[in-house]
């Protein structure tokens, strides 16, 4: 899945790509994943793509020509991307329902005669992604609820401090919780608790003061150093950029590049963690049950 840092290098490759391209045509053939209905999709035909930010891990492009702005805001979800082309003009038409492809975008053609534009697809049989056409951001219910950008000036340790207390969530779950802090995932809440040196199930409302110290560096500059990473890089590379940044999620069985040990997984339903014993849990593995006593 996308997160903060991926959302943060596509929207910084579109700005690139696109910004000022007007739109020749915008399709959705997966209509499951179109969640508005006002304004229609093709109301983007003519407007000028004129900025491309991020919320949490939310895309949003941002179009207008003489009226107000439309945003086109979407959500990668778990197999969801998007693959820029520099030209569109000979694509297939898209057919509903089949394949991958969940949305197009072309633009009006370059000074080369080409028709660049993206697709948004999804690979998977558990359709998640989401497109939404709204005049404000805020009109889409998972914007409006995100909690506060970890790489915003508002998060400090203070505002840490106050989304733990009380918390009865296991830590892991937390930095998950895109209505407590937005744009963290699992991978990068594996990166976060491996580099703070805390068990994934630590319960988040009995976190020292120096762990929720170590705790808020580690998240501001793990995001950090994953953006930076990736600033630059074409929308095709950043997967593969993203995989070869972890230091732990994704790796089990290697060894930890801090102490040594061999990483461990808890496997769950659809997902799994990964956490170095030797560093996060006192040396002791974690049970791998979803409803097991975990260790503190």
């Amino acid at each position: 899945m996308p997160e903060l840092p991926e959302v943060e290098a596509l929207a910084g490759f579109l700005r690139d790509r696109a910004t000022g391209r007007k739109v020749l045509s915008a399709e959705v053939p997966a209509f499951q994943a179109l969640k508005t209905v006002d304004p229609p999709v093709a109301a983007l035909r003519g407007l000028a793509l004129r900025d491309v930010t991020r919320h949490g891990k939310f895309l949003d492009l941002v179009f207008g020509g003489d009226g107000p702005a439309l945003h086109l805001v979407v959500h990668l979800a778990r197999g969801g991307w998007l693959r820029w082309r520099d030209d569109l003009a000979g694509a297939r038409p898209a057919r509903p329902g089949k394949g991958p492809l969940a949305a197009r975008v072309r633009f009006t053609p370059d000074e080369t005669g080409r028709t660049p534009g993206f697709e948004l697809t999804e690979a998977g049989t558990q359709k998640r992604l989401a497109i939404h056409l709204v005049r404000d951001p805020a009109e889409v219910p998972g914007v409006a609820a995100l909690g506060p950008d970890p790489l915003g000036d508002g998060f400090t340790l203070q505002e840490l401090g106050r989304i733990v207390s009380g918390s009865r969530t296991r830590i892991k779950g937390l930095l998950c919780d895109q209505r407590a802090i937005a744009g963290i995932g699992n991978a990068y809440s594996d990166e976060v608790l491996h580099a703070a040196r805390i068990s994934p199930f630590k319960i988040a409302g009995t976190l020292t003061d120096a762990q929720l110290a170590d705790l808020h560096e580690a998240i501001v500059t793990t995001l950090r150093e994953a953006v930076e990473r990736q600033r630059g890089l074409a929308a095709a590379d950043l997967k593969t950029e993203k995989r070869s940044g972890l230091r732990v999620h994704g790796r089990t069985g290697e060894p930890c590049p801090v102490c040594g040990d061999v990483i461990r997984e808890v496997s769950f339903a659809d997902s799994s963690l990964q956490y170095c014993p030797t560093c996060q849990t006192g040396g002791r593995p974690l049970a791998d049950r979803r409803l097991s006593r975990l260790l503190k």
